[in-house]
């Protein structure tokens, strides 16, 4: 028999964290203005990330709602977001959004 329920999940959804007040030193140093360029009107958008990855929104504001959470993580222009590979969310946009962005390019399967 099959469990329906996952309130007994014992894994926490993986977390997005928020770096706000970012310093024109450590934005120079990550190399941000030469990540590629995203940028979306408002609305809502279904995302799922198959990678991490890391942003820095030079426009926008957002509302992040993972999925099976009734927590949102909020975010805007300025700061560096770093979302976690595997998320599945809804972004709702309510400021049109402009970032850079930079895809987490570890990879667990390494030649030995």
């Amino acid at each position: 028999m099959a469990a329906t329920t996952s309130s007994s999940d014992s894994s926490p959804a993986p977390s997005i964290t928020v770096e706000s007040n970012v310093s024109d030193s450590r934005l120079s140093e990550l190399g941000i203005n030469s990540w590629p360029k995203w940028g979306c009107p408002p609305g809502k958008y279904t995302l799922k990330f198959d990678a991490a990855e890391t942003c820095y929104l030079v426009k926008g504001k957002v509302k992040v709602y993972p999925k099976g959470s009734s927590e949102f993580v909020e975010f805007g222009a300025g700061d560096l977001v770093t979302i976690p590979k595997g998320l599945s969310c809804t972004w709702d946009v309510s400021v049109a959004v402009d970032k850079h962005y930079k895809f987490d390019s570890n990879s667990p399967s390494k030649p030995s």
